[in-house]
């Protein structure tokens, strides 16, 4: 049986390794400018807690906006823990780890989502939706900023964030 989106599994296995090699390179630089621009111009972004965003220019906005403060800012990395591909529906899915760095004690904390990226061709995708739980991520992200504080490694916007929820 042929694939109906015209995608192997080799073709969007392969695009989602670029884009995740390019998401390492805007966690190593803090320029999440680029992000947007591996979608197609008139890709949705699906995130459960903070909306849909429709287009590069909303995704560009949404990326910079997350990843550049608390709680983004501090996550070292997106590695993966499994991935499949349905090359019949265009689609990758996969477990995306989410780990903070040592907050002063040595507590490894990280939360999971499952992304379901949908694959245009030419590199570029056209959808990514991120499920995952936004009352587990608070709690680690409040726990790590809590830590943090009391080993003195929180930033001025950590402490900010950490002060809204007090």
């Amino acid at each position: 049986m042929g694939t109906t989106s015209g995608f192997d599994a080799a073709e969007i296995t392969d695009a989602y390794a670029g884009f995740h090699a390019r998401v390492a390179g805007f966690v190593e630089s803090g320029d999440w400018s680029g992000y947007a621009d591996l979608f197609t111009p008139d890709a949705t972004y699906v995130e459960h807690a903070m909306g849909t965003f429709r287009g590069r220019d909303e995704i560009r906005a949404w990326a910079m906006r997350t990843m550049t403060s608390y709680p983004g800012r501090v996550m070292t990395g997106f590695p993966l823990a499994w991935q499949v591909v349905d090359a019949e529906a265009a689609r990758l899915v996969c477990e995306v780890r989410n780990p903070m760095p040592d907050p002063g004690d040595g507590t490894v904390l990280e939360e999971p989502n499952i992304t379901i990226m949908t694959y245009a061709g030419g590199g570029l995708f056209s959808r990514e939706e991120d499920v995952y739980n936004p009352l587990r991520f608070h709690a680690m992200a409040l726990r790590w900023a809590r830590i943090a504080a009391e080993h003195g490694r929180a930033d001025h916007d950590v402490l900010a964030w950490l002060e809204k929820w007090r």
